[in-house]
C-alpha cells in the first residue's frame, strides 16, 4: 500500500480515487494519471475521502473535497494514456 499524507488535501484525494480505482497511473508513464470514467467509482472516493481523518482527526470540508476530485479528474487523460496511445509519433 501506498504511503500517503492524509493532512494534505491534493494527497489524500489522489489516495481515494486510485484505491477505488476511479483513476490509476500508466503502467509505463508514472506521471500520467488516467481517468477510468467509472461514475461508482468516482462517488465511492468521494465518499471514502469524507471519511479520511487528518493527524488531528478532523476531515476535509465537502465543498473542498468535491472541488479538488473535480480539478484531479479535469486534468486526468481520459480512458487512455496519451504518451502509449501517440500514433506516427517517435519517443
Amino acid at each position: 500500500m501506498m504511503s500517503v499524507n492524509l493532512d494534505d488535501l491534493s494527497a489524500a484525494v489522489r489516495y481515494a480515487l486510485e484505491t477505488t480505482r476511479a483513476t490509476t497511473v500508466c503502467p509505463f508513464h508514472a506521471e500520467v494519471i488516467i481517468r477510468v470514467g467509472d461514475d461508482a467509482a468516482e462517488s465511492h472516493a468521494y465518499e471514502r475521502a469524507k471519511r479520511m481523518l487528518r493527524s488531528d482527526g478532523t476531515t476535509f470540508e465537502a465543498n473542498a473535497l468535491r472541488e479538488e476530485i473535480g480539478h484531479q479528474l479535469a486534468f486526468a487523460a481520459d480512458g487512455r494514456c496519451p504518451k502509449c496511445d501517440r500514433t506516427g509519433a517517435s519517443g
